[in-house]
């Protein structure tokens, strides 16, 4: 079975973009659709021709180069049940439970909401390969737009219980700001301020901080962390539930 190839490349303003291959069967799908002409640029360069996008969410830094996409390339569209009134040019529609075939393999789907209401993610299983669009960011979560931070916390949950190797792609290049707030959350943590650094050098060479692995998220990422002891101790919330913990840490994000 052939190794599927994974081509990333930014987006607007700070979005990310993403192309993945098969090269057995030839099929290729672009995880969201930001805007059209990057992505045509990254089929160019890799010798690709599009057969899927993968939506996960409705707003429109995800969804506004689907239209020239398909018109293009005749790809077939894939996106959130709970959100196909709100994206032009769905195919198909899955949700938690379902399964895809992309190039023989299989990708579970994961219903993840919070950032918005029907957002979805996209794990490609044998590739350990998860697409999470805005729910979980490296080192940050989405901005909880549509649900509640209850919601946003089961979701972030759900993709903590993923396999420890499972890179994780997000939706932006948000990470150095994570950074800087996660340290004010948990200054004490080794792992995390060791990875700042790492960060600021990769921005400063212009390298995505992306994809990151579920292990250091878990190492790392406040917004996963809401069990620890310094974490809970800062905010004085020595007895409240993880998902109180969790909600506080996104409150004061928003205010940052």
């Amino acid at each position: 079975m052939s190794q599927l190839e994974f081509s990333l490349f930014p987006c607007l303003k700070d979005n990310y973009g993403c192309l993945v291959h098969d090269p057995e069967s030839g099929q290729t799908v672009s995880i969201d659709a930001p805007e059209a002409a990057p992505v045509f640029t990254a089929l160019n360069t890799t010798g690709a021709k599009l057969s899927h996008i993968f939506v996960t969410h409705h707003h429109g830094d995800h969804t506004a180069g689907i239209g020239e996409l398909k018109a293009a390339t005749g790809c077939r569209v894939v996106g959130p049940t709970a959100e196909a009134q709100r994206i032009d040019g769905l195919d198909h529609t899955v949700a938690e439970g379902d399964a895809l075939e992309f190039g023989g393999k299989r990708v579970e789907v994961l219903d993840t909401p919070g950032h918005t209401l029907g957002h979805i993610s996209y794990w490609f299983k044998d590739a350990d390969t998860a697409f999470v669009g805005d729910t979980l960011f490296a080192l940050g979560c989405g901005r909880v737009f549509e649900g509640t931070n209850t919601v946003m916390w089961k979701s972030l949950h759900k993709l903590m219980q993923l396999p420890a190797q499972t890179k994780i792609y997000c939706g932006h290049e948000y990470t150095a700001a994570n950074a800087a707030f996660a340290l004010t959350i948990e200054p004490e943590n080794q792992a995390l301020c060791e990875r700042a650094k790492e960060i600021l050098k990769l921005r400063s060479d212009g390298v995505a901080t992306i994809p990151t692995t579920m292990a250091l998220e878990l190492a790392t990422n406040p917004f996963l962390r809401p069990h620890s002891e310094a974490i809970r101790a800062r905010l004085k919330l020595q007895r409240a539930s993880d998902a109180d913990v969790f909600s506080e840490i996104r409150e004061r994000k928003n205010k940052a």
